[in-house]
């Protein structure tokens, strides 16, 4: 029999740049807008940090900020490992990489359509004071085909400003882009104006 238990978040009053409150998942500290739009929850040992409530949000600049970021100094070179899931039935999530304020960040864009079919999804996006800007290539297969979950692994390297991302064991050509203006800064788990899930995660 499935065991479920629904972890209890800590919501603390800190200031608004770039949160207010704060969970804990995977065994790291996390920073999100509004603790009551996200959830954790453990089955059978397995840990899942779901966003349950999207808040589209249509003010200039057009960019993501519902995303819990990790907790710590910024990071020069990393590899994240997690899985990924969709809770509609059309829908994207966001890894967040070299953030170095909330209107100063990359991140790659997961979605279920191609960046050829709509270019500001499925790519790698790159906010420095303005609307998010598409740094990768068009072409390349949607990440999220299906309402399953999907293997995601993202390599960052800032001495080379490179990003590349594989899907389900595959490098997808426009999940990879290269930005040399942001350097190391922090990462991030959320999405642009969907809801989703992320389990198995994993930072060395």
């Amino acid at each position: 029999m499935l065991r479920r238990t629904l972890l209890t978040l800590p919501l603390l009053a800190a200031g608004r740049l770039p949160a207010a409150d704060r969970l804990e998942a995977f065994g790291h500290r996390w920073s999100v807008p509004l603790g009551a739009d996200w959830r954790v929850t453990r089955e059978d040992g397995e840990e899942t940090l779901e966003l349950i409530t999207a808040r589209p949000k249509a003010d200039s600049p057009r960019k993501p900020f519902q995303y819990a970021l990790l907790e710590g100094p910024p990071l020069e070179k990393f590899t994240i490992e997690c899985e990924i899931r969709k809770q509609t039935p059309r829908g994207s999530l966001i890894i967040v990489y070299a953030w170095r304020g909330p209107s100063h960040f990359n991140y790659v864009h997961l979605s279920d359509d191609t960046g050829s079919e709509q270019p500001v999804h499925n790519g790698i996006f790159h906010v420095y004071g303005g609307d998010r800007v598409r740094i990768s290539p068009e072409q390349g297969p949607c990440a999220l085909p299906t309402a399953g979950w999907h293997k995601v692994r993202v390599v960052y390297d800032a001495a080379a400003g490179l990003v590349e991302t594989w899907v389900d064991g595959e490098l997808n050509p426009s999940l990879r882009g290269s930005d040399l203006s942001l350097a190391a800064g922090r990462v991030g788990l959320g999405s642009f104006f969907n809801t989703g899930g992320f389990r198995r995660f994993r930072l060395s």
